[in-house]
């Protein structure tokens, strides 16, 4: 396909497993994370594999000039993206007043506010070309408040929100514009998110590789929202119908750790 498409957070989990199913659609890839071996293994795959152009690029999103240089540098090599997937993401566990606030507030600015500069800076050239699209990376979590990871949970509400928003404003147009809203997935997200403690309550995950070709075939298919397995969908069906103080209540008690 005459596409570019750019992945954050395309070192591993569900941002690695996207790469591939953008590259089966014989698709140019740009690479963005910070784990330079992991991009340049990944790339040298998809080379191999699909015959495809795939740039990588280091970067940390935590950085606030980030978002900036990565467009001018792809401006600068005439690069013009078509597809936007924003994967870059991720979560602590731990009350609010117990967590660093400097850790929360890196959370922000990888989960909200780099998702919407790049949005922002790409958008205008998709319209101008009225073809491509976005495709954000949300969580089953931004349908719930979430105790012990309030801000992750508020971050991905806030993605979830933002891409509803976004599609509505560009429905009249060619761009697909989707969320992809995965449960427990089994990628390295908890551990980062609670270093060595583990869940008191245990749930069945779905694997990265099925997650992201649910929401790649549902981002080309032009759908806003991807909920990936029955049981997450039954838990945002629920969650709608029960007392918010009960959901508040189970979510707690999910979060719970052993240690």
């Amino acid at each position: 396909m005459d596409e570019t498409v750019l992945i954050t957070g395309a070192s591993s989990g569900i941002g690695r497993e996207l790469a591939r199913c953008f590259a089966g659609d014989q698709s140019r890839l740009i690479l963005v994370a910070r784990n330079t071996d992991a991009l340049a293994t990944l790339a040298a795959e998809l080379r191999l594999k699909y015959a495809i152009e795939v740039h990588v690029l280091t970067a940390d999103l935590s950085r606030p000039e980030t978002p900036q240089k990565i467009f001018a540098d792809l401006s600068a090599q005439k690069i013009a993206v078509d597809i936007l997937v924003n994967n870059a993401g991720f979560g602590a566990h731990g009350a609010f007043a117990a967590l660093p606030l400097p850790r929360q507030l890196e959370m922000i600015r990888v989960n909200v506010a780099a998702l919407t500069e790049l949005t922002g800076l790409f958008l205008p050239a998709m319209l101008r070309q009225n073809r491509g699209g976005i495709l954000n990376v949300a969580s089953v979590a931004g349908f719930l408040p979430g105790p012990e990871m309030a801000v992750y949970y508020a971050s991905k509400a806030f993605v979830l929100s933002f891409t509803e928003a976004l599609a509505a404003e560009l429905s009249a147009t060619n761009l697909k514009i989707c969320a992809l809203c995965p449960g427990p997935t089994d990628t390295n997200f908890g551990k980062v998110a609670r270093g060595e403690k583990m869940r008191a309550m245990k749930m069945s995950k779905l694997t990265a590789e099925t997650v992201a070709l649910c929401g790649h075939r549902a981002f080309r298919k032009g759908k806003v929202l991807c909920v990936p397995g029955w049981k997450n969908q039954l838990l945002i069906f629920l969650v709608r119908l029960l007392p918010r103080s009960f959901v508040r209540q189970i979510t707690a008690f999910y979060n719970r750790t052993d240690k």
